[in-house]
């Protein structure tokens, strides 16, 4: 997909996604290598929105995995569509039990999940795995045949292999430590908080209408939020939330009433917006 490092960051940049040189670096390594791409950091810092917006430069399908406790093979490879499995044996009574098999467990009555569909076809597909840390353990053991030779066992119909590997991110907000298993078989890419200056960019480039002053005060505010002892300390995604808020309170600076006034678009525990309150001195940023 990409030709250089440079590549990477300019077509990203054209679907709205600034990417740091490491974002960039790795993007392009894992297309090259034909790796997937394990992508750890707090939440709300664009470790989804990257998935998105490589399927955007691509031109490819985005096909996601949302995991969450509980998730289990039905849900992330394929189930069978019981009910016309069902329907189709009452409609043939005067059928064999083999004659019966063999029609039901075909394709018409497979029900693919994002990791078959992944895999299957020859279009261009980025396969988001989303949030792998809250799945449960046993769901690595799938992703590690899945990952590792992109292919799928489904007894009654065979092994089915990928004819085009999608490209593969996961991503994890590091709420549990995955295997080694899974580590070994990823490139690896920590994004955290940007730097003053891309973060400022980011909130241009995503809040037009703020002008370059005041989105310079956000994010000096958002950072000595970050620097204080909070549950919950604001994201990327807040830091655009929050300038969205004011350019439509019309605001053309920062003041206290108005930063107190607004802290709930950054913080979101009540003992957070206490401590904030408290500390947070404007006059010294």
């Amino acid at each position: 997909m990409f030709t250089s490092v440079d590549d990477v960051s300019a077509r990203l940049a054209e679907t709205g996604y600034l990417a740091s040189p490491a974002v960039a670096t790795t993007v392009f390594l894992a297309d090259r290598l034909g790796k997937p791409l394990l992508v750890e950091g707090p939440a709300g810092v664009g470790k989804t929105e990257l998935a998105k917006a490589v399927a955007e430069v691509a031109g490819a399908r985005l096909v996601r995995l949302q995991c969450y406790e509980g998730v289990d093979e039905s849900r992330a490879l394929y189930e069978w569509n019981h009910a016309k499995q069902l329907l189709r044996i009452s409609a043939g009574r005067d059928e064999t039990w083999d004659e019966a098999r063999t029609d039901i467990f075909s394709e018409e009555f497979l029900l693919t999940r994002p990791l078959l569909t992944a895999i299957r076809g020859d279009d261009p597909k980025v396969l988001l795995i989303d949030e792998t840390d809250k799945a449960d353990v046993e769901v690595e053991g799938l992703l590690l045949e899945v990952l590792s030779d992109f292919q799928v066992t489904v007894p009654e119909l065979g092994t089915i292999t990928a004819t085009r590997r999608p490209f593969v991110v996961l991503t994890s907000n590091a709420s549990r430590e995955l295997s080694e298993a899974l580590r070994r078989r990823c490139l690896f890419l920590h994004i955290g908080f940007p730097d003053e200056e891309l973060e400022r960019r980011i909130v241009r480039l995503k809040v037009p209408g703020l002008d370059d002053a005041l989105a310079r005060s956000v994010v000096r505010v958002v950072g000595a939020l970050r620097s204080m002892d909070l549950r919950k300390v604001p994201s990327v995604a807040e830091t655009v939330d929050w300038a969205h808020t004011l350019l439509a309170l019309g605001a053309g600076s920062l003041d206290e009433t108005l930063v107190r006034a607004t802290l709930g678009v950054l913080l979101k525990h009540q003992d957070d917006v206490l401590k904030a309150s408290a500390k947070l001195d404007l006059d010294a940023l």
